[in-house]
C-alpha cells in the first residue's frame, strides 16, 4: 500500500499547506491593520489641516489688533521696545564696522557712544 516515504511526503505536503494557509491569514490580517492605520493617519492629517486653518484665522494681525485694543485696560499691554528683547552689546558678531554702528546709533538718538563698549553703545 503506502510506503514510509509516501506517508512522510504526505505529512510534509500537509504541513506546507497549513503553513501557507497560516501565512496567508496573517498577511490578510496585517493588510487589514495597515488599512485601519492608513485611515487613522488620513483623519489625523485632516485634523491638522483644520487646526492650521484655525491657527491662521486666529493669528490674523487685524483680529489680534482688535482684541488688543478691546482688552488693553485689562491686560495692560504696551508696545515692545527693541531694548526689551536684547541690548546692542549682546548681539556679538556684527557684520559691519563697530565705529559706524556707534555713529549711526548716536544719529538716531539711541544713546551715548562709547568706543570701549562692544557695538559703541553704553547699555
Amino acid at each position: 500500500m503506502f510506503r514510509t516515504s509516501d506517508v512522510i511526503l504526505i505529512a510534509v505536503m500537509l504541513s506546507a499547506a497549513a503553513f501557507t494557509y497560516k501565512t496567508k491569514h496573517d498577511a490578510e490580517a496585517m493588510m487589514e491593520r495597515i488599512g485601519k492605520l492608513e485611515t487613522k493617519i488620513q483623519l489625523e492629517k485632516d485634523s491638522i489641516d483644520v487646526l492650521k486653518a484655525d491657527w491662521s484665522l486666529f493669528t490674523q494681525p487685524g483680529r489680534l489688533q482688535k482684541l488688543a485694543e478691546a482688552y488693553n485696560s485689562e491686560l495692560g499691554l504696551e508696545v515692545t521696545k527693541p531694548q526689551q528683547i536684547v541690548n546692542f552689546s549682546a548681539l556679538g558678531g556684527i557684520p559691519f564696522p563697530v565705529d559706524k554702528v556707534g555713529d549711526l546709533i548716536a544719529e538716531l538718538g539711541g544713546g551715548e557712544t562709547d568706543p570701549t563698549v562692544t557695538g559703541g553703545v553704553r547699555p
